[in-house]
């Protein structure tokens, strides 16, 4: 990728004459030790004990199967890490808010980096300059917040690669359901795109884990993410080989998952019955390698050497990692989501006496912490997601309020990213959405800097801003737990890895720790109902009076789209509300002093503003994904396959409509979070989708008022690069210019006739710029031919950003999902990533070239952060609160052919602050079509 950035300074390997030295000296006192002892044995019977001429080493094995894993003595007192990098300058980072990650300590001063450790932390630190003279770097913190390198414990970089193709597709072996011999390391990528994105968001290290088909996928291994000029797998191990510093730990990976179509039961045909008992199997193969092990190194401790009748000392490359678990040597990382399995693991502890390091993703860990503390030896840590949830029937009763469970349950909590299934680039996210449910702000941080670098053995070199720790900082732009928080420089081993960051300065509102709201009462509620707490509206009125207003954004005409009403900075304004409409703002005298029976809400300085619209999601369509039963199902698609004549053949038109599902999980959350209606196209297609619709996430069914707010929507279609090539992208291409100029028959025809005259709106998901030229250079031609303009949507748009200006100019508009680009596939990978690595972001370029865009989301559980992204979007490239606002209703429902008329359109009421300030929560939906007020 052209914009990467990051230093390689050169590297030179020298051979570790420690370490020869340190195994000479085992060897030699090991033969000084029992050479008399073998002699007077030998000579009492030189015929039946015979003394290998091998014993010293035997011995030697024998005598490491009982050292543990652990700290070398001499860490502590190393002047240079064993990961450093010749040529590195010493830098010296001063007038910085340091967060140490000690005890919730921030302390203000100096970090002098060098040898790529920290020297020093806090205070000023002048004769740094005397010290180094010019071979220091000087930064100029000015007083922005510091805090370690972020640690991923669950990624799987380098082993997934982006952009996801079949050559490097390493994550998961199919030959067997345990596979403890298996070595992520041995598939690391070094060339995965994604490395310098995760950099970007202030990752400095991961854990690469295998993937998760297997109930034993693998060896993990803890990497730093910088580039070495060794360009090696092997040169990015945290611990790199033969190092004297190094603990000895090993990371394993065992992913525990179960049947209804859960990763090893899918894989390999099983229940949860069989998956529990390849474990056993595997771990009871382990037991015996032990077992066989400690019997031969007894013999051989007691020069019983004809008790062994010459045998070699018994070893398994197979078996010989689960054999260290059990000895204590592994991390045991457990993939575990339901209190059934977690049951399932605690007894499997138990019975082969090994202990966990962390059980990940664990939906359901918050529900049973007394089962987590019945693990075997020390208790788990638990990693998981803020918000992502009910993917998958095992991840359902996943909740927001989890991290927040958890912690005061006395468990540890970690947010992962599991790279790439989230962009490990934004993991800093998730610790923000856990501070904001209710996690407290330490914990938060530690959640994604010391608690996973403990968990993994290593937090006594990463994870603090310590003397004597790995040189891994992070420079933020703002505190680092408010929204939006990037990283100003990111230093690896003490190696700055942009050479030339971009910053965006952020508001004084952003340097400190955001305000937030109270969730208590959720809290408490998701404890009682086991995490499936009631959603529905707790009530509803039709005539309202909101007290203590700060501000109040509106619906205008289609055009103008929102505009800021009312404002005051006391905060003390009055809205009225009748019949579902708002009928007054401002003062509102006389209806305060009416005896009408309005319901009083005290806003307590919040705001009002426009409900949001989610799109790009199969929200209402699908409940639960990895469940076919809950979904609508595979629609039919006439360039891949013929479609039943009863069903209208060749040119039928498939209507989501039909498929709509209300009262889904997903959409209830959307709706508690502003995120009041959505446009779902039908699901399944590799081209022809059909006609979306535009419905009411918070309504009971289809029934009833208002909940379909629009039958039919846009046409939506998909074109793009397959995995197997056909159809060939020109092939669809070919197809949608015959249907534009009229060929089709049936309803197919008559749809794309309304298309053609500008009826009806053409979205297309497409990723790739030179697709993207294509279809506008089509555009163009069809429209020459019919006289009429086509409104034309381009969704997704990864790449959008590179013919931005074309874009502009032709009045195509583009809805960006996900709203942070990802290079996920090949057609996506060339995305503007945005500051530090680029100036402008996907969307700042766009805007820039007066391209009307929109925010979606990518999978239904994201539809409720709609409100955190336009925030986001708005900090990040200094567009208006009005732009951001735009982007997640009026201009999705211009682009996607979903307009509401400004007195139909709902209106959300926040408390607590205005409706992108962190302080504020949704408490009330206005719904004008239903003539009354929802309270949440």
């Amino acid at each position: 990728m052209q914009w990467q950035s990051q230093a390689k300074p050169r590297i030179h390997r020298r051979v570790n004459t420690n370490l020869f030295t340190w195994a000479g000296l085992v060897l030699s006192t090991v033969s000084l030790w029992y050479i008399p002892v073998f002699w007077n044995s030998y000579t009492a019977s030189t015929t039946v004990n015979r003394v290998p001429i091998n014993a010293a080493q035997v011995l030697s094995r024998c005598a490491q199967l009982d050292v543990m894993p652990g700290v070398p003595a001499q860490f502590q007192q190393r002047t240079q890490s064993d990961r450093f990098e010749e040529g590195t300058p010493p830098t010296l980072i001063y007038n910085a808010t340091i967060w140490t990650g000690s005890d919730n300590q921030v302390v203000r001063g100096d970090v002098l980096l060098d040898g790529g450790i920290i020297k020093r932390v806090g205070g000023y630190y002048p004769d740094a300059r005397k010290i180094y003279g010019e071979r220091l770097v000087i930064v100029d913190a000015k007083g922005a917040w510091v805090t370690p390198g972020i640690v991923d414990l669950h990624s799987h970089l380098g082993v997934n690669s982006a952009p996801s193709l079949s050559g490097a597709s390493d994550g998961n072996s199919h030959h067997g359901i345990t596979q403890p011999k298996l070595k992520s390391l041995d598939g690391l990528n070094t060339h995965d795109d994604a490395f310098v994105l995760s950099v970007s968001g202030g990752i400095t290290s991961a854990n690469v884990l295998p993937g998760s088909a297997n109930a034993i996928g693998g060896q993990a291994f803890p990497i730093k993410l910088r580039p070495t000029s060794e360009r090696s797998a092997s040169s990015k191990l945290i611990e790199q080989p033969g190092s004297p510093t190094s603990t000895g730990w090993r990371q394993m990976n065992i992913r525990y998952r179960h049947a209804c179509g859960e990763n090893p039961s899918r894989r390999y045909e099983g229940t949860r019955m069989d998956t529990i008992w390849s474990f056993r199997a595997a771990y009871d193969k382990a037991r015996k390698l032990v077992n066989e092990q400690d019997k031969f190194c007894a013999a051989a401790k007691a020069f019983q050497w004809a008790d062994l009748k010459g045998e070699d000392f018994p070893d398994d490359l197979e078996w010989e990692a689960l054999a260290d678990v059990i000895r204590g040597k592994v991390k045991v990382h457990n993939h575990c989501y339901e209190a059934v399995d977690f049951d399932g693991i605690v007894r499997l502890s138990n019975e082969f006496k090994f202990p966990i390091a962390a059980f990940h993703h664990a939906h359901e860990a918050y529900l049973v912490p007394e089962l987590i503390n019945k693990a075997w030896g020390e208790t788990p840590a638990i990693a998981i997601f803020a918000t992502n949830g009910r993917y998958k029937r095992e991840a359902y009763r996943g909740s927001e309020f989890a991290p927040r469970i958890i912690a005061d349950s006395g468990l540890r909590v970690v947010m992962k990213s599991d790279h790439p299934v989230m962009n490990s680039r934004y993991l800093l996210f998730d610790a923000q959405q856990a501070y904001y449910y209710g996690l407290d702000a330490n914990t938060a941080l530690t959640s994604i800097t010391t608690t996973p670098a403990t968990v993994m053995g290593l937090g006594h070199r990463i994870g603090f801003v310590n003397p004597g720790y790995d040189a891994d900082i992070v420079i933020w732009d703002s505190h680092p737990l408010a929204l939006g928080a990037t990283p100003k420089q990111v230093f690896i081993d003490g190696i700055a890895q942009f050479s030339d960051p971009h910053v965006v300065e952020k508001p004084a509102t952003s340097q400190g720790l955001p305000a937030r709201p109270n969730f208590d009462k959720e809290i408490a509620e998701t404890i009682k109902y086991e995490g499936l707490p009631p959603l529905n509206p707790l009530k509803n009125s039709r005539n309202v009076i909101f007290e203590n207003v700060k501000q109040v954004w509106a619906r205008v005409d289609s055009e103008v789209g929102v505009e800021e009403t009312f404002s005051t900075p006391t905060g003390d304004g009055v809205v009225v509300v009748e019949d579902g409409q708002i009928k007054c703002t401002g003062l509102c005298e006389a209806a305060l002093e009416s005896d009408r029976g309005y319901e009083k809400v005290d806003l307590k300085g919040g705001s009002l503003a426009p409900g949001f619209l989610a799109f790009g999601s199969p929200l209402g369509i699908n409940v639960i994904n990895g469940e076919a039963s809950t979904k609508d199902g595979a629609i039919f698609d006439p360039l891949t396959g013929s479609i039943p004549s009863i069903l209208g053949g060749d040119g039928a038109v498939i209507k989501a409509v039909d498929g709509l599902q209300f009262e889904t999980r997903d959409a209830l959350l959307a709706y508690r979070s502003g995120v009041t209606t959505a446009v779902s196209a039908p699901v399944g297609s590799r081209v022809f989708a059909g006609l979306g619709t535009h419905f009411s996430t918070g309504a009971s069914n289809k029934l009833e008022i208002g909940a379909v707010v629009h039958k039919t929507t846009a046409l939506h279609l998909k074109i793009g690069y397959t995995s197997n090539g056909s159809p060939s992208v020109s092939s669809q291409i070919a197809t949608l210019r015959r249907l534009l100029l009229g060929y089709g028959e049936g309803d197919q025809k008559a749809t794309f006739e309304a298309v053609t005259n500008g009826k009806v709106p053409l979205v297309i998901s497409v990723e790739s710029a030179d697709i993207m030229a294509t279809l506008m250079q089509l555009k163009e031609e069809v429209e020459g031919t019919s006289g009429t303009s086509i409104q034309m949507t381009f969704a997704g748009g990864s790449e959008a950003h590179l013919i931005a200006q074309e874009l502009g100019k032709a009045d195509v508009g583009v809805i960006l999902f996900p709203v942070r680009p990802f290079p996920k596939t090949w057609e996506r990978r060339r995305v503007l990533p945005g500051p530090p690595i680029t100036e402008q972001s996907a969307v700042a370029a766009l805007v820039t070239n007066n391209v009307t865009v929109g925010l979606g989301v990518v999978e239904a559980w994201e539809a409720r952060n709609s409100r955190f992204d336009a925030a986001w979007v708005a900090l990040e490239t200094g567009i208006s609160q009005k732009r951001a606002l735009s982007m997640v209703s009026s201009n999705l429902e211009k682009l996607l052919g979903a307009q509401v008329a400004s007195t139909q359109a709902d209106i959300v009421a926040y408390q607590g602050g205005d409706v992108f300030e962190s302080s504020s929560k949704v408490i009330a939906v206005i719904s004008p079509r239903r003539h009354l007020v929802d309270f949440l």
